[in-house]
């Protein structure tokens, strides 16, 4: 776990912090990788609001998350805002969050589970200034070879479970459903590979089961076979919180109307998207999927205003399976509108 060491010099302690910063949310992977949509490196048209900051840089990933990000700059509604935005592709959710903690980036995509271990541990700052997306019906799901002895969520265990990392929201939506139907997670072996390779895995036999999110879900049953096992978006975590943008306080507490215009043009976007025939051609575009899987892909559930109470399940789940050792307050990280 990240300790701070409070007699410390400033200095040391920042390059302290960082560093451990990095290996902590290295380990924890993100569910933010879930998804194929790739970004451009072209930026929106200058701005030209009244805002405290008009250009500002975002990294984001290829997900499918990320839908209305893409809607909102292909449309110009940053532009029309007085944004001028650079977009910066992180390779991962670690990369992105690290961007954000390292001052490369100002705006940062990733899942909601680095965010919190990172504000948890005192590492930084880490506020919440738009949501993402929710874990819809069949976009997060557990699947299996039809040969593989895994059949239900009964069967899971002491079975090889591939995953994408270890205490992620991966493994910690799967120990959820297990433990709500009252099977023991404790014996699961887990075994690690990126979402790309879960199912050329579970094709060889080198896994008895595979956590995927779409498009995912959609290409590896077109590819290898598998099927769907179980959703792990039911029960405690049915429309669980996957993934937000995140910004650090100084830079909310500096740039508040900076910070509303990319809540607009986010919560703009995100209401357009419920349109699925505006967000298809975007994953053939960016995820480089043909249109038969991009019309099959099921989608998440894209979010944008930020709720207390509905975030603070991402947190009291992370403590309740001893991803985080204290208690978080998301309202607390919560970006307020400004007035």
């Amino acid at each position: 776990m990240l300790r701070i060491d409070s007699s410390a010099q400033p200095a040391r302690r920042r390059f302290h912090r960082l560093g451990v910063l990095t290996a902590t949310i290295g380990l924890l992977g993100s569910l933010s990788g879930c998804g194929l949509l790739g970004g451009s490196d072209d930026s929106a048209a200058e701005g030209n609001g009244p805002l405290e900051k008009s250009k500002i840089k975002v990294s984001i990933m290829p997900t499918i998350d990320v839908a209305p990000f893409h809607l909102a700059n292909k449309n110009g509604y940053f532009k029309a805002e007085g944004l001028d935005v650079e977009i910066v592709n992180a390779p991962s959710g670690q990369a992105s969050v690290t961007k954000l903690v390292n001052g490369e980036v100002d705006i940062a995509y990733g899942s909601y589970t680095p965010f919190f271990v990172v504000k948890s541990q005192g590492a930084a700052d880490v506020r919440i200034i738009a949501d993402a997306s929710s874990a819809g019906p069949k976009s997060t799901m557990v699947v299996a070879m039809p040969s593989s002895t895994v059949k239900s969520v009964q069967d899971m265990a002491g079975k090889r479970v591939a995953i994408t990392g270890r205490n992620t929201i991966t493994d910690t939506l799967i120990k959820s459903v297990m433990k709500t139907n009252g099977v023991d997670f404790n014996g699961v072996q887990w075994v690690e590979f990126p979402f790309p390779e879960i199912a050329p895995a579970l094709q060889r036999g080198d896994a008895d089961a595979g956590f995927l999110t779409e498009p995912f879900i959609t290409q590896a049953s077109r590819t290898v076979g598998a099927v769907p096992v179980f959703d792990t978006a039911v029960g405690p975590t049915q429309d669980f919180p996957t993934a937000g943008y995140g910004t650090l306080g100084k830079f909310a507490d500096e740039n508040p109307k900076t910070a509303a215009a990319f809540q607009r043009v986010m919560q703009k976007a995100t209401v357009e998207a419920a349109d699925r025939s505006k967000i298809e051609p975007l994953l053939v575009e960016f995820a480089k999927v043909d249109p038969p899987t991009a019309s099959q892909t099921g989608l998440l559930t894209f979010q944008s205003k930020l709720e207390a109470a509905r975030l603070q399940r991402v947190p009291d789940i992370l403590l309740e399976f001893g991803i985080i050792s204290t208690k978080v307050s998301a309202d607390d990280m919560i970006v307020k509108p400004a007035a």
